[in-house]
């Protein structure tokens, strides 16, 4: 719209201490495309858009002129408008430090623990703890994880990372090994009984080496913004676009006479609400208005009535200030202060509390905000403006509801919130239930409050309040008017619950599911605040009021975690091995400085090419629909966009003989791709999609594994296994079990979303590939078949991938072709880099799967016969469905020997996007599943878990049911040191002894064995080839077919050739993989791609040694460089290729025979959790994890393997939960929906052990692969839990021989604790109404 008759003014900010005047502001840019596109600081990454993930924080620095302070606060920059930035600083992590200039200590703390593997995530943990840094110098432990609500590790499990900020803490926290008296980190060499005579070393980094803190060197204020900040107090800022006008106001005058000229104009603060519909090209605003220098609406007082908070404070400084005045105030004034709190410490991340103002939070009423409940509950007063003059409303449920004679009128604002004190008969509590602890919307939220004739226990007034059950917040006054002048008693607390189910329901149909647990959160919080009076009134009225039961006692208080604390010990390098030698030493990751520092360049960092075009997909909005036309006349009338790609400019082949590129006549899920927009940006290109027009024919869609049985819908033939005699085993058996498992899929949710830019270039038809892929060959591949080219036209290459998972196996090749198609129909280079949504909507997981057991077992707990059906839900396509099931049915014994025993495997077909390989490939399904079969026969029988899993665990020398031999030696190993460092039994027996104690809440604790088979069931999977040169100043350049997807290969094939060639690491240098110096390289996956690549480096660095005996022979005594030097004098080539011709592994379908593996892998973990039977929330409180890694050739690397792939493990049995419509719609779509593990949720003693003196003569130095075995550990967590609930059951008189789906959220965890509040809430009959989302599984 026209500027409001006034030019636009300059846009004035600092970056990195730099200057920037943006004269033609657009309202609508955000901060992160501002720094990425235009700046060309590509340190700060998209990771999600939605301010959900962390990875785009930077650090605001803003000066108040009125109080004179400067502010420093993390935000996420993929929120921030540019035009709320003027007069403020920021700083990314390039500002932070660099290579090229001083690293921060934070940056170098971060590397050298080794808290970053692919890296991506890394620049936005610097930044959070940078700024928290900026305002505590000696932050508490408890201020450090705070910092880190907010950011998201898909890789490492949070543990190194918090081990490197703890080094800033003013308390150091230590772990204090047990039994030792000593601290990990100390990096004393310390005995182990268990392992005579062999070094144990503790700890992977020494805190002497790090630089200390010098604050002197971090960045002022600008003083300039100073100046600015005064000189424009009572300037108005207006920015303008084609669209939309920014106004600044600098009075509030002036803000109320623009509200009244435009009425619907949004006040924008933190712009986290409004900025979250930015991925709607559509939505936009032509008036913003931007209160935050209104000195009104930044007040802090404390009056008569209360504490007033300006609207445009922020929630940390709202947290802020409570901490700092409660302890000033009487405690009973306090009381609603203390509820606030207690949702302040949970809400949203740091870097969201930092920019979402409480005005905004109160007036965008969403249901799922945790402060509007326990404002309206405490009688909260909106103060009110507009240019009529000033008033107050009550913040009230009719406030809260909209109704217009409570609401705020269009012309008006809040100017601030009187929050009041809390009196001596008042109690007021608040509660929350989120998918996770932190950094999640609640599930369901509360604020309660009740006031009492003094020294009585009689209802004077009474307030119940609901988030998360409507589109708002919820009241149940007519409940709470029918019990004023109750007493406070147990007849009371029925009836309460009586009358909100009655008042407060929940359709059946209501978005969000789980519709009978969030009625249960409705009475169960009810009780929690009825028996939290109870104890208060106690407390009171000692003699008056009798103290709470203990078992009521343990319904009070919810589960908060504690400062994480790890060990990890591994045994330590031969004392005679050359210090030079870095095998076997814990060395830092090849690119981890460049991680903390952002200097890492993943594909969308590349820097715009010339002539660059972006591209935006048309996906499918139905599950199975015949394509009836395509329209792109009005896609092509955008301002900027050049084409639409489909199907018929493909000049080869439309993908493969499994999947299209583009669909053509059909569509076969929704989020299959049709067709491409390209244009000159992706703004363009996105507003170009919108406009395509496709007309669909509905065919009938086949969603979920029930369906597919019904319809015989499979992609391949079912896969079967028998081993002995299956009949005669039942007929032998004491008992006869049967049940079933379902679980859920998995995202992979890595960090950095599929990106690949496609160059042209000027002759032969050749092009550049840069993509973010474990699998360039087949990117070549289909590429050059889609274009109709050979394939030594595409050059692909891929520098590293930040998180893949399995994820970035098959459908990169994909994207490649949509982008290189596009690119050959243009002429012009084309980038296309998926949005966080898109990505998730096109591409798989892990597949969901169904499994049915039969099992025979005698009474001492011996099972003797099982027959196992598996399914597992594989999508549209083949994709990698026929290996994960055929993985599934080979290795879903685990580490238990059946003598008799039936496995048949199907992979369904349905109409969802194909589902894909995942870390572990079918053995986390596969484990799950035997180990809840031997959870029933424990059960059955009586008898403790863990005698019934070593009643049947391989021993010795054994075969699987494929006869592949094997040694189950270091499965014992592990095992029996697991119970022993985790202390099994005397804490089992702890467990006990507090769940005789508690009623309301249970501990459990489990251990699980392993046994995991690496690599894949046919040779030529394993081949590797590697180029290895040496330069004449002795410098070497080393590269191979594996792809660093955070897993430290690159660093791994450096220690290799620094051993091979005995030179030091730093003479050595990997470059990139690419298809032009490695041909044919297989996926890097499996846990070998690391180790196959190894044995391919080790052979070229060894041709090259040999090559230069003579020389050394000679020269016994030169110098490296001196040797090189006379090599090539004397015609000695110093460039060899090296080449592995993998392991030699085979699986016989027909025979049911094979070597299918080239090794297996050991190991254990236990972990102990406890759980809130109110509310199903749960939390880790130890994991010991033991694993048979052989001799590790960088202990740091592979324990950092292990850590993250169990925390992720724990992210699928117990968080990780993908929703579907009925109509085969993928609803989880985004961090706001789709929940990974964050910070709170690992383990709160976090120990990891690698077994010595174990050997593997197959692998590189007797190495093991470590990148996937952890994974299937993190279901010790979820049979902990199920131990738990056992016991809440037991107590209860519930049966135990009870399955629980997974992944075990609160929801199930809350609904399996059956009682009295999950038996009066009304229950839906299946069937009679339409569900918001269907079980895939």
């Amino acid at each position: 719209m026209a500027c409001l008759d006034k030019q636009s003014d300059d846009l004035v900010f600092f970056v990195n201490g730099k200057k920037v005047i943006e004269r033609k502001a657009d309202p609508e840019e955000l901060l992160l495309y501002y720094l990425r596109k235009e700046l060309r600081l590509s340190g700060t990454k998209y990771g999600c858009g939605v301010g959900g993930c962390g990875a785009c924080t930077v650090m605001l620095s803003t000066y108040d002129p009125v109080v004179k302070k400067i502010r420093h606060h993390p935000a996420n920059s993929c929120l921030l408008p540019i035009c709320s930035l003027h007069g403020a600083a920021v700083t990314t992590v390039e500002g932070v430090g660099s290579i090229k200039n001083r690293i921060n200590p934070i940056q170098e703390r971060l590397a050298k623990c080794h808290g970053s593997q692919c890296g991506f995530c890394t620049p936005g943990m610097v930044m959070s703890i940078y700024a928290l840094l900026r305002n505590h110098v000696k932050p508490s432990m408890e201020q450090i994880i705070s910092a880190l609500d907010g950011n998201l590790c898909r890789c490492t499990g949070y543990r190194p990372i918090i081990d490197s900020y703890a080094s800033f803490a003013k308390e150091q926290t230590c772990c204090q090994l047990r039994g030792t008296g000593q601290c990990c980190l100390d990096q004393e060499e310390l005995g182990c009984s268990s392992s005579a005579g062999v070094r144990i070393r503790s700890g992977l980094c020494n805190p002497a080496e790090f630089l200390p803190v010098d604050p002197t060197q971090e960045f002022i204020f600008p003083p300039e913004l100073m100046r600015m900040a005064q000189e424009q107090q009572g300037k108005t800022l207006i920015f303008c676009s084609k669209r939309t006008t920014w106004i600044s106001p600098s009075s509030l005058k002036e803000l109320l006479e623009l509200k009244a000229k435009y009425p619907k104009a949004p006040l924008v603060v933190g712009n986290t609400s409004l900025g979250l519909n930015k991925n709607d090209c559509d939505a936009y605003h032509p008036i913003v208005l931007h209160p935050l220098r209104i000195p009104e609406m930044q007040v802090v007082s404390i009056t008569d009535d209360g504490i007033v908070i300006g609207a445009t404070c922020c929630l940390a400084q709202l947290r802020d200030i409570l901490i700092e005045t409660i302890p000033k105030l009487p405690e009973e004034k306090t009381k609603i202060y203390q509820a606030l709190l207690q949702q302040l410490r949970t809400l949203a991340g740091e870097q969201i509390r930092s920019m979402a103002s409480l005005g905004g939070h109160v007036v965008s009423r969403g249901s799922a905000w945790d402060l509007n409940p326990i404002l309206c509950a405490g009688k909260s007063v909106l103060n009110l403006a507009s240019d009529g003059g000033k008033r107050q409303i009550f913040l009230d449920d009719q406030f809260l509801a909209g109704h217009k004679h409570a609401d705020i009128e269009p012309k008006e604002v809040i100017v601030s919130v009187l929050i009041p004190y809390s009196t001596k008969d008042e109690f007021i509590s608040a509660f929350r239930q989120a998918e996770r602890q932190k950094n999640a919307f609640s599930i369901v939220n509360s604020g309660l409050r009740v006031l009492f004739s003094p020294g009585t226990d009689t209802i004077v007034d009474l307030s119940i309040l609901y988030g998360g059950i409507g589109s708002t917040t919820l009241s149940a006054r007519k409940s709470c008017e029918k019990l004023i002048g109750r007493q406070w008693n147990d007849q009371m607390l029925s009836e309460a619950c009586k009358l909100v189910l009655e008042e407060i329901s929940l359709p059946p149909s209501a978005s969000g599911g789980k519709v009978e647990y969030r009625r249960t959160l409705l009475v169960s919080f009810l009780f929690r605040f009825y028996l939290e009076v109870l104890h208060g009134l106690h407390q009171m009225y000692p003699f008056r009021y009798s103290e709470l039961s203990q078992d009521k006692m343990s319904a009070l208080g919810v589960l908060q975690s504690g400062v994480p604390q790890g060990v990890q010990l591994y045994q330590d390098v031969d004392p005679g091995q050359s210090p030079q030698d870095p095998v076997g030493r814990p060395i830092m990751h090849q690119s981890g400085i460049k991680h903390a520092t952002g200097e890492a360049v993943f594909i969308d960092d590349i820097r715009p090419v010339d002539r660059e075009l972006s591209l935006a997909v048309v996906t499918s909005i139905k599950a199975h629909a015949k394509i009836k036309s395509i329209d792109i006349s009005e896609a092509l009338q955008v301002p900027g966009v050049i084409n639409v790609v489909t199907a018929k400019d493909v000049p080869g082949k439309n993908g493969n003989d499994e999947e299209e590129a583009f669909a053509k006549d059909k569509v076969i899920c929704v989020g299959q791709i049709i067709c491409a927009v390209v244009a000159e940006t992706l703004t363009q290109a996105k507003h170009g999609a919108k406009k395509v027009k496709i007309v669909y024919e509905d065919l009938q869609p086949v969603l979920t594994i029930k369906d597919a049985i019904e319809h015989n819908s499979y992609i391949t033939e079912e896969r079967k296994l028998e081993k002995g005699d299956i009949e005669k085993g039942f007929k032998s058996a004491d008992k006869i079990i049967e049940g079933e498992l379902h679980m859920g899929g998995q995202e992979h949710f890595y960090l950095e979303t599929n990106s690949v830019l496609v160059i042209p270039r000027m002759e032969d038809k050749e092009m550049d590939v840069y993509v973010s892929t474990q699998h360039a060959t087949d990117v070549q591949k289909l590429v050059a078949s889609a274009l109709n080219l050979q394939s030594n036209k595409i050059m692909c290459h891929t520098k590293r991938v930040g998180g893949a998972f399995g994820g970035k196996i098959t459908k990169p090749s994909f994207f490649a072709v949509i982008a290189a198609v596009a690119a050959n129909k243009t002429g012009r280079p084309v980038r296309f880099a998926l949005e966080r949504n898109m990505d998730m909507l096109i591409t798989g997981g892990r597949h969901p799967f169904f499994g049915k057991y039969k099992v025979g077992f005698m009474k001492d707990g011996r099972i003797i016969a099982a027959d196992f059906q598996c399914y597992i839900n594989g999508g549209c396509t083949k994709d990698e469905s026929e290996l994960v099931i055929e993985y599934i049915v080979l290795k879903v014994d685990n580490a238990y020997n059946i003598p008799n025993l039936r496995v048949r495997g199907h992979a369904c077909k349905t109409n969802l996007p194909s589902n894909t390989a995942f870390r572990g490939f079918g053995f986390p399904q596969a484990g799950l599943f035997v180990e809840t079969c031997i959870v029933a026969v424990a059960t059955k029988t009586g008898l403790p878990h863990e005698k019934v899993r070593e009643k049947n665990m391989y021993r010795g020398v054994n075969r699987t049911a494929f006869k592949e031999e094997f040694d189950a030696e270091n499965l014992w190993k592990c095992w029996k040191e697991c119970l022993d460092k985790s202390d099994y039994h005397s804490r089992n027996a702890k467990v006990e002894e507090f769940n005789r104690k508690n009623y309301w809440k249970k501990k459990g604790i489990a251990i699980i064995p392993m046994k995991f088979s690496v690599g894949f069931n046919a040779t030529y999977f394993h081949q590797a080839g590697a180029l290895v040169h040496i330069y004449l100043d002795g410098s070497v350049l080393v590269t191979h077919g594996g792809i660093e997807l955070g897993q430290g290969i690159h660093t791994k094939m450096l220690q290799i050739a620094s051993r091979e060639l005995k030179i030091p690491l730093s003479y050595i240098h990997f470059c990139e993989t690419s298809s032009t110096t490695v041909p044919n390289g297989k996926y890097t996956a499996g846990s070998v791609g690391t180790e196959i690549n190894a044995r391919a480096v080790q052979d070229a660095c060894q041709i090259l040694w040999k090559r230069l005996d003579p020389i050394r022979r000679k020269n016994p005594k030169g110098k490296w460089e001196d040797w090189i030097s006379e090599a090539h004098k004397k015609s000695i080539s110093l460039s060899a290729t090296g080449y592995f011709k993998g392991y030699v592994t085979n699986m016989d379908w027909e025979t049911k025979k094979g070597h299918a593996f080239p090794y297996f892998l050991y190991g254990a973990a236990c972990s102990e959790v406890e759980i809130d039977c109110l509310t199903g929330a749960h939390k880790n409180i130890r994991t010991d994890i033991v694993m048979d890694a052989s001799f590790s050739i960088n202990p740091a690397i592979d324990i950092g393997q292990i850590e993250g792939a169990f925390i992720q493990g724990v992210g699928l049995y117990t968080l990780e939960e993908i929703y579907f419509s009925p109509e085969g719609e993928q609803l989880t779509l985004g961090p706001d929906t789709y929940k990974i593990p964050a910070v709170c949720d690992i383990p709160e003693q976090f120990h990891v052990y690698l077994v010595p003196n174990s050997c593997n003569s197959i692998a590189i130095y007797s190495s093991k692969g470590m990148g996937e075995a952890g994974f299937f550990l993190g279901s010790s967590v979820f049979f902990a839990i199920r131990d738990a609930v056992a016991a809440a059951r037991k107590e209860r008189g519930l049966p135990l021989d009870f399955t629980l789906i997974s992944p075990l959220t609160a929801e199930r965890i809350r609904m399996a604790c059956d009682d009295i509040f999950t038996k009066m809430i009304p229950k839906d009959k299946p069937g009679t109404y339409k569900p918001w989302a269907i079980d895939i599984s």
